[in-house]
């Protein structure tokens, strides 16, 4: 990890850091605080929050942002895909190949200076797909 001013590697830091990259699920800061405070027992929740979004800073995480009402973050900082599911909220990764070329495709139709993508496909989760309210929510789309 690179240290920057005021962004060395705390104890804190690298408790949050381990505890998220131990979970394949991408949890939000409370999820994370629970999970930190069985090892730091005296950490407090802003401390997780200020913390994560340190490490999203230095890009040791991803932090993606709102699903439905929860910020939530990632432990693997390389760029990857998402899925989440419009009913429940559930995120997994999406296990496809970076389409590279994209940001390519983009560049003529904007000023933008493109430094990435990110992407999120939406459905249902194997669960929810079960569930006859599945109708309700695709006329929503």
């Amino acid at each position: 990890m690179q240290k920057r001013k005021n962004h060395r590697m705390t104890r804190q830091r690298t408790v949050i850091l381990e505890e998220l990259k131990k979970v394949k699920t991408h949890p939000g800061a409370d999820e994370i605080y629970a999970m930190v405070r069985k090892r730091l027992p005296r950490i407090s929740l802003g401390t997780v929050y200020r913390n994560l979004e340190v490490l999203s800073e230095l890009r040791e995480i991803q932090k993606i942002g709102y699903v439905g009402t929860l910020k939530r973050f990632d432990g693997t900082p390389e760029n990857h895909y998402h899925i989440r599911c419009i009913k429940c909220d559930r995120l997994d990764d999406a296990l496809i190949e970076i389409e590279t070329n994209l940001e390519n495709k983009v560049r003529p139709y904007t000023n933008y200076s493109i430094i990435g993508h990110r992407l999120e496909f939406i459905g249902f989760c194997p669960e929810c797909a079960k569930s006859p309210q599945e109708d309700a929510y695709q006329t929503e789309l």
